[in-house]
């Protein structure tokens, strides 16, 4: 049978493994096949795997750290070369694409990976080998153990490197996992005072320090050797053994450790398990993909990373404990609790936003700068959003249920009030305590238009002014149409309104609404129709030339792969390209001033790039697609590192993707007049 690196890694670091051991061929069952497995879809990521070793991914933002040996020196212990660790970012199924290289700082000439990361993703612990100063260690065995180191986040790379206090050169420390918390660390070691080779072991950290490590005992720990731990929120402790009842080699197996009292050990079995080794199983807090590491027969050789479907989780599972929480809505107005309220709960990012980008529409808006453009994203009407998850009862009443330490946008809505978000998180350990939304009536009438062509196309018109004028007291409200021709307000009632729609190419059309005799109703829609002026206003519904700033894509530190998950713009921009089939662009990254001239040329070329793939992932044709790369030349403000020193806010102003529209010819029939 073919030994995966990672059983030869354990054969070089651990004295006695105690392989053949009475190893059951038939092996008992320990589960009943379908509580385990049910739907369970599993999918080689061929595209990060090749004929060397790719093993134990770990979670980064929306993306993945994995371990594989590339060019470079051999490990004599093993004859193959050194581990590095690699980023890989995902595609929108999922499977990681494109490995690039992790860190200058983390990297070296010896073994590096697995790792762990905290929620922030601002502090990482990594196996690596015992090398101080560039010098390899060997322990009183004459034998070069691994230990595990931590780093933090710093603005190039990760910094402050430093080896745990409960390593040594004379044993290995390796696999770490952390806890939800971040405050317990479960690792592999073969310390002495275990119960055979590698044994896993959990240690905390008290007031930030690390306390004396614990052997997690004699239902996990074996005569052989249990490593790759990994601890997911339910609870659940996924781990690796040669040594309790499996398949053959490395297998996978679970154990819930959430209460006082742990649970059995449990192999995963088919399709996670086979005859060969399978190793180092992570899972998505909802539990319903994952990744996990084997060299079985039909991979590209050596040990492969694998992405798996779960479809309704893997059974056995609890996700995380859930609260009720208590929402009561009151009319602002009247001061009483205010029943049939809908109140709708979803996952909030980073940015605030909804973490659904299919609940948001795209609007360009002019900028500052001469000929540019903004691309804006704006949550859809409540009505748009699907089926509410609870109503208020007739005391206004509504109940939510949340987890601790989660994001959430809390929507509450009510036809004839003005809805509220809320930003809303439950600190770990935090009292519950009822939330309580006030509504304020409408006195409004919320008007729904649409701009349209006047040609035979009767095409959408987006980024059309739209003015309009309350004939009551004079004021305008101004608006803009969005992506797909559509506009909003709310007008007062009792008024008549003139409404003027304007663009370029186009000529101005008005039309007339009253709000003075309305009875019982709480909308109104009109249509507008807009006559080109001639053959191209059409064939160019968003003009040539146009430059569109995306200024909320982020790369992390000086990388120049985009963070998944901070790229809601280009997201937004597939959309575009998919709805005008005929756009192509070119795609210009900016740098800020930091770093040398030639550094940052050759780093925008490189985002440049990046934005494109992103694209090209998601189904645009890369011919449609220019990049062009500008470096520091083109700074949007006054900040030049030779003499003036900015602020962060100030550089990232600076650094934006910039899409330029250099083509553009929709195929339509146009009836114009002059």
């Amino acid at each position: 049978m073919r030994r995966s690196l990672s059983m030869m890694l354990l054969l070089a670091f651990t004295v006695s493994l105690g392989f053949g051991q009475n190893r059951n061929k038939k092996i008992e069952s320990l589960y009943k096949r379908e509580d385990i497995n049910r739907d369970i879809r599993v999918y080689n990521a061929s595209s990060i795997n090749s004929s060397r070793m790719e093993f134990s991914p770990s979670f980064y933002q929306g993306g993945m750290y994995v371990s594989q040996n590339r060019n470079g020196l051999i490990d004599e212990k093993t004859g193959q070369t050194f581990n590095e660790l690699f980023y890989a970012d995902l595609d929108p199924n999922g499977l990681p694409i494109r490995p690039s290289n992790f860190s200058v700082e983390i990297n070296s000439e010896r073994h590096e990976g697995p790792v762990a990361l905290n929620r922030q993703f601002d502090r990482i612990y990594f196996t690596r080998s015992n090398v101080k100063h560039g010098v390899t260690r060997a322990g009183k065995d004459k034998k070069v153990h691994l230990k595990i180191y931590e780093a933090q986040r710093g603005e190039f790379d990760w910094e402050h490197q430093k080896e745990l206090p409960f390593n040594s050169d004379d044993f290995t420390c390796m696999h770490p996992a952390l806890s939800p918390d971040g405050n317990k660390l479960f690792f592999a070691s073969n310390r002495p005072g275990g119960y055979g080779g590698m044994d896993l072991y959990s240690v905390e950290r008290k007031e930030g320090r690390w306390e004396k490590p614990l052997n997690l005992g004699p239902d996990i720990n074996t005569a052989g050797n249990e490593v790759f731990p990994f601890l997911h929120e339910s609870g659940m402790l996924f781990f690796t053994s040669d040594h309790h009842k499996g398949f053959g080699g490395l297998d996978i197996f679970m154990i819930d450790i959430s209460g006082r009292k742990w649970g059995r050990v449990i192999n995963l079995g088919e399709p996670f398990n086979s005859a060969s080794d399978d190793l180092g199983l992570i899972l998505t807090k909802d539990g319903e993909q994952g990744y996990f590491t084997s060299n079985r027969e039909g991979g590209a050789g050596g040990d492969d990373i694998y992405f798996f479907e779960a479809a309704g989780g893997i059974r056995g599972i609890e996700l995380p404990e859930t609260f009720g929480l208590v929402a009561t809505v009151y009319d602002g107005q009247a001061s009483r609790r205010l029943p049939g309220a809908d109140i709708r709960i979803f996952y909030r990012t980073d940015d605030g936003l909804i973490d659904d980008q299919s609940l948001y529409d795209l609007e360009l808006l002019p900028s500052e700068g001469y000929g540019e453009m903004v691309m804006k994203l704006v949550r859809k009407k409540e009505k748009f959003l699907g089926d509410p998850d609870v109503k208020t009862d007739r005391n206004g009443e509504g109940v939510l249920q949340i987890e601790e330490d989660q994001k959430y946008v809390i929507l509450v809505s009510k036809d004839g009030y003005t809805s509220k978000e809320i930003a809303y998180s439950l600190k770990k350990d935090a009292p519950l305590r009822p939330l309580e939304v006030v509504l304020d009536p409408k006195n409004c009438i919320e008007l729904t238009g649409t701009v349209r062509s006047a040609a035979a196309s009767k095409q959408l018109i987006p980024g059309v002014l739209v003015r309009i004028l309350n004939q009551c007291d004079n004021t305008e409200i101004l608006t803009r149409t969005k992506f797909d021709g559509v506009f909003e307000a709310c007008l007062e009632i009792g008024c008549e309104y003139t409404i003027i729609a304007e663009r370029g190419g186009y000529e101005p059309q008005l039309t007339r609404i009253s709000m003075e005799k309305i009875r019982g109703r709480r909308s109104a829609e009109v249509e507008m129709q807009m006559t080109p002026m001639d053959e191209f206003s059409e064939k160019e519904p968003i003009r040539k030339g146009t430059v569109i700033v995306l200024e909320n894509i982020y790369y992390d530190f000086n990388k120049s792969a985009i963070r998944k998950g901070a790229a809601r713009e280009l997201e937004g921009l597939v959309r575009l390209m998919d709805t005008y089939k005929s756009m192509e662009i070119r795609l210009g990254a900016h740098t800020d001033c930091r770093g040398t001239d030639e550094y940052n040329l050759k780093l925008s070329e490189k985002r440049a790039e990046s934005a494109k793939q992103f694209l090209v992932d998601r189904g645009i044709e890369a011919d449609r697609i220019k990049t062009l790369g500008y470096g520091e030349t083109q700074p949007r403000n006054r900040c030049d590192c030779d003499i003036v020193e900015c602020s962060e806010s100030e550089h990232q102003y600076n650094r934006r993707t910039e899409v330029r529209i250099i083509g553009i010819d929709e195929a339509v029939t146009v009836n114009y007049r002059r």
